[in-house]
C-alpha cells in the first residue's frame, strides 16, 4: 500500500499562544506537518515563498496586511495554492470574501478540532469546505435574499411563475390567464431577471426552495 503523503502546513496567526495550541494539535495527527508559522501577512508571504507548503491555514484578522489581502497575494503568486481561512468571524460575509480572494475553505474558531482537521484534509485535497455554522448562515442569508426577490414579483408574474414551474407552455399559460403568449414570454424574462436565475431548471429549483411549489406537485 502506498503511504499517505504528508500535508505540509503554513500556520498564520498573530497570537503565539494560539499558534502553539494548533501546532500541538496538528503534530499529533498522522500525515500533517506544520512546516512554518507566521504572525502577519508579510511573514506569511515570505514563509510561503521559502517553504512551498501544501496548504496555508490563516486567520483573517492580522496586523498590517489583512488575511484577505494575504490570500489574494498568495493566489497571485501561485494560482494552485490551497488556502483555508480559520477565523473568529461568524458573519457569512467574511466567508464569501475569503472565497472570492481564493480560499477553498472557511472554518470558524468556535468549531471543534475535528472540524478543523477535516477541513485541512479536504482543502489539502483541493475540495471546498465550510464549517457547519457558516454553511447554515450562508444558506439562510441566501434564502432570505431570494425570498425578498420573490416578493418583488407582481401578482401576475407570481402566477405565471407558478404555472411555468408546472411545465405549462406559454400558450397554455396565456389561455389560462386570458393574456397573449407574447405577454407570457415577456413576463417569463422579467421573472428570471428579478429572481437572478439564468434558466428554467434553476427557476424550478428556486421555486421549490421557496415553497412556491412542492416536489409532490411536479
Amino acid at each position: 500500500m502506498t503511504p499517505m503523503a504528508t500535508i505540509r502546513i503554513l500556520l498564520v496567526d498573530d497570537h503565539a499562544i494560539v499558534r502553539e495550541g494548533y501546532r500541538a494539535l496538528l503534530a499529533k495527527q498522522p500525515g500533517l506537518q506544520v512546516v512554518a508559522e507566521a504572525a502577519d501577512g508579510i511573514q506569511a508571504c515570505q514563509r510561503f515563498k521559502e517553504c512551498s507548503p501544501n496548504i496555508v491555514v490563516t486567520d483573517l484578522s492580522l496586523p498590517g496586511m489583512s488575511g484577505l489581502e494575504l490570500i489574494s497575494r498568495i493566489k497571485q503568486r501561485d494560482t494552485g495554492a490551497k488556502i483555508l481561512a480559520f477565523s473568529m468571524h461568524q458573519n457569512p460575509s467574511f466567508a464569501v470574501q475569503a472565497s472570492r480572494a481564493g480560499a477553498l475553505g472557511y472554518v470558524t474558531k468556535s468549531s471543534t478540532p475535528e472540524v478543523l482537521l477535516r477541513a485541512i484534509h479536504d482543502v489539502g485535497a483541493g475540495r471546498h469546505f465550510l464549517s457547519a455554522d457558516i454553511a447554515q448562515a450562508l444558506a439562510l442569508e441566501k434564502l432570505g435574499s431570494e425570498r425578498i426577490a420573490l416578493e418583488t414579483l407582481t401578482v401576475r408574474e407570481f402566477e405565471i411563475l407558478r404555472l411555468l414551474v408546472e411545465a405549462r407552455t406559454a400558450e397554455e399559460i396565456a389561455q389560462t390567464l386570458n393574456i397573449s403568449p407574447k405577454t407570457v414570454c415577456n413576463c417569463h424574462y422579467l421573472i428570471k431577471r428579478k429572481l437572478g436565475v439564468a434558466g428554467d431548471i434553476e427557476l424550478t429549483r428556486l421555486a421549490i426552495r421557496l415553497n412556491v411549489i412542492s416536489l409532490l406537485e411536479l
